[in-house]
């Protein structure tokens, strides 16, 4: 009789081999899973980290790089639906302004226009200082001086300086041009005379319909008309009647109409330091009614606004509606 005991244990040891290799296979399967997922999480990484340049790339030159195949270096609208700008054509850009040191208190400082100088003249010159400064027998010489040149004006239009009529006209005209041009020996800080008062008054102040006479510098002729000069305190006023004193010192000097009321407005502008100022004049020039154009119903009208009445319209057509100028003025 026979036993077949061989077999049984060649079966036992197939399976167990069988089993060694259906454990071994499914470790492999697992590790190859793991390493799938491993390398899709990196390629999603990647690929993240690629969209979010590209995100960037296209927020920084407006998707052209996409377009072209390449990085965009120059700036471009946000935008493709419109053309790409030029960075030569872009604005310059805004540079920051400097900002001057205040000048200490008590220290003179110059005004805004170049006209008025420390001492308060306009346009000084040789001249000027000394007219200002000349003593009494630099006086009576510079009259005589002057009689001689109206002798020869005399004479050279056609007329007998030794006439009854005219005899005494030379010395006429040279003391009536010396008072129409007082204005060259006055002096703004003696003109106000420290007349400045600390008042808490911050609404505008106007004094309107000053008369002015003056010569216009072109021909020697008169020009005349009213002037309104206004201004808005910081806390300080100044005396009303130095306003009227202020316009006729600028205007007994050779003028123009456009720089008297420039000086003026700067003028008070300097010595009082207002909120503002502005200066309206309204006049008829002799130079274009007794010659020239020959035309007598004109007249003309200048302004000059500084501080707030330059910058707010409100409170510049304020002061034209109070003076009588607001007809349709900007």
């Amino acid at each position: 009789m026979a036993h077949f005991t061989e077999p049984k244990q060649n079966n036992q040891e197939s399976l167990a081999a069988s089993s060694s290799n259906s454990a071994t296979g499914v470790s492999d399967v697992d590790d190859s899973v793991n390493g799938n997922e491993k390398r899709a999480r990196d390629d999603s990484q990647d690929g993240r980290k690629s969209r979010t340049r590209r995100r960037r790339r296209r927020a920084k030159d407006g998707g052209i790089s996409e377009i072209n195949g390449h990085d965009g270096s120059l700036k471009r609208r946000n935008s493709i639906s419109k053309a790409a700008r030029d960075p030569r054509d872009e604005p310059p850009k805004k540079k920051k302004k400097k900002v001057k040191p205040e000048a200490p208190e008590g220290a003179e400082t110059r005004s805004p226009s170049p006209v008025i100088d420390f001492d308060g003249l306009s346009r000084p010159s040789r001249g000027t200082r000394e007219r200002l400064e000349e003593s009494s027998e630099q006086a009576a010489q510079r009259l005589e001086k002057m009689k001689g040149a109206v002798r020869t004006m005399l004479e050279c239009v056609g007329e007998d300086p030794d006439r009854e009529g005219v005899l005494d006209t030379p010395a006429r005209y040279a003391k009536a041009m010396l008072f129409f041009t007082k204005g060259y020996q006055q002096n703004v800080k003696d003109i106000v005379n420290n007349a400045i008062f600390h008042e808490n008054h911050n609404e505008m102040v106007i004094v309107k319909d000053i008369e002015i006479f003056s010569l216009c510098e072109h021909h020697l002729v008169p020009f005349f008309g009213k002037m309104h000069i206004g201004y808005i305190p910081k806390n300080n006023v100044i005396g009303i009647s130095k306003l009227p004193r202020i316009a006729e010192m600028f205007s007994r000097r050779l003028q123009v109409q456009e720089r008297l009321t420039r000086e003026v407005a700067n003028a008070i502008m300097e010595v009082l330091k207002p909120q503002g100022v502005a200066v309206v004049m309204e006049s008829n020039h002799l130079c274009m009614v007794m010659r020239g154009v020959e035309k007598t119903t004109t007249s003309t009208i200048t302004s000059c606004v500084l501080g707030c009445f330059e910058k707010k319209e409100k409170t510049r057509n304020e002061f034209l509606s109070l003076v009588g100028l607001n007809r349709g003025y900007r």
